[in-house]
């Protein structure tokens, strides 16, 4: 029995996903740990791999398909020794009977051995098999003189009439195609083992140069953007189909702002202590092609404040409160498909340039939609920093099932009071978004208050 290869839940909270790639295509052999396809999850693009081994008999879900539910068969792999044809058949095969090519019956391998060595003609034997296909049970019955029983008619004609004399050999999924295309096989070449017809010999051929085909109306061509009504706007627009990733995005933040009461509180926080440590600490990193971020700093930074005020490392869980004794930060990185949210586990524990090399990686992996599970899921807390766009301060929204999030601008010249004198520093606006459900403004204060004084300080990042 060929094997069904089903869409995977590449993630704990995966439900449905878009195949992006095959990487193999029917007829390639496959053996467990090769990797066949890629597949777009609610977070990334991820590898599919293979968990047995065989020959793949079919592919049911063409690539580029959205919304395909886990569970769903995409592809079907026949064993070893198994007649890759009979196993992409298998799921549905082909009720109309074919006759016999003019160089000979159509028999699997298994039945063209025995009928040898048995002494059977093939020419004899009426086939059960897929598109009258002559198995080894048929060989088996007519070696013992009860010649198999010839299947019963097909009240359905076949699907493309044959010319005379001929035998149109194709794929499943081919004929499928050819018959969603209107295509009368019989005008198509196959490129498949002995002349099969195969997907792709069908995939590219036009409606228009199948002539056994009543002719059909011409499909339209794909309408061009024009001006057209939204909602009481009326201006120019093109739909663009949501990615998973933005669906995810959406279902999630819209959820966050309806169920979650947010609290927002702002610290105005000096620069130039942290500026001056950072400077310090690359021209003595140099040597190990270690280059800190101030990123990397406030990561340290919000983990080292979520230590001094545990109070804020907390998620709301219904009818519980669970404590983290663990500061794993989660920072937004602006992906291609959209934002995503890798994990710098333990930040507090950690050294800046370890920190720093491990934030470079990942975010290089959000990228290129690269992201293990285990590195976007979870975390304690998020940073969000818009500093590098000039945003000046921001209120981001909560990350379920987190209780807060600080969100950082930029860092700019401003006339800021210092030592009870009038001076210009750099200054930087820090918002901290709390789960007032979780953290009372109290506690939020306090947390704000030990961030601004590690990055004020910041030699305590270091030690």
């Amino acid at each position: 029995m060929p094997i069904e290869i089903k869409m995977p839940a590449l993630s704990p909270t995966m439900e449905e996903g878009t195949l992006a790639r095959w990487l193999v295509k029917v007829g390639d052999s496959v053996s467990a740990g090769d990797i066949m396809a890629e597949i777009e999850t609610d977070k990334a693009t991820m590898e599919f791999e293979a968990v047995d081994e065989g020959t793949i008999a079919s592919i049911a879900v063409d690539e580029g398909t959205e919304n395909v539910k886990v569970g769903t068969v995409i592809a079907l792999l026949a064993e070893e020794g198994e007649d890759v044809d009979a196993a992409a058949s298998a799921p549905a095969p082909s009720p109309s009977p074919a006759p016999a090519a003019s160089d000979g019956p159509a028999a699997t391998p298994s039945a063209k051995k025995l009928a040898e060595e048995a002494g059977v003609d093939l020419a004899s034997i009426t086939g059960t098999g897929p598109d009258g296909k002559i198995t080894k049970g048929d060989v088996e019955g007519a070696a013992g003189g009860s010649p198999a029983p010839a299947p019963s008619p097909s009240p359905a004609p076949a699907p493309a009439p044959a010319p005379s004399g001929e035998r149109i050999i194709a794929s499943p999924l081919a004929k499928r195609i050819a018959e969603q295309k209107g295509l009368d096989l019989s005008t198509i070449k196959g490129s498949g083992p002995g002349g099969r017809i195969v997907k792709a010999d069908v995939e590219d051929v036009k409606p228009g140069a199948a002539p056994a085909k009543e002719a059909a109306a011409p499909a339209p061509s794909a309408p061009q953007p024009v001006a057209q009504l939204g909602g009481d706007l009326d201006a120019p627009y093109e739909a663009q189909k949501l990615n998973n990733v933005r669906k995810v995005i959406a279902r999630r933040l819209t959820e966050a702002k309806q169920t979650i009461p947010h609290i927002y509180l702002t610290v105005d926080v000096r620069l130039d202590a942290l500026l001056k440590l950072r400077s310090q600490l690359n021209a003595s990193l140099e040597p190990d092609g270690v280059k800190l971020s101030v990123n990397d700093l406030l990561i340290k930074a919000l983990a080292r404040a979520l230590q001094r005020v545990p109070a804020c490392n907390v998620s709301f869980q219904g009818d519980e409160l669970y404590q983290y004794t663990r500061e794993d930060i989660s920072v937004a990185v602006a992906a291609p498909s959209g934002l995503i949210t890798p994990i710098i586990r333990d930040a507090g524990r950690k050294g800046l340039a370890q920190i720093s090399t491990e934030m470079k990686e990942l975010a290089g992996k959000a990228r290129d939609g690269k992201l293990q599970p285990h590195e976007y899921q979870g975390g304690t807390a998020s940073l969000s920093n818009l500093g590098m766009f000039g945003t000046k301060q921001f209120d981001a929204v909560i990350n379920p099932p987190q209780a807060m999030i600080l969100a950082v601008g930029a860092g700019e010249q401003r006339p800021h009071v210092v030592d009870g004198a009038l001076q210009v520093a750099t200054v930087m606006s820090a918002t901290g978004s709390f789960d007032h459900r979780a953290i009372d403004g109290a506690d939020g204060a306090q947390l704000m208050q030990a961030f601004q004084q590690l990055v004020e300080n910041p030699m305590g990042l270091v030690v």
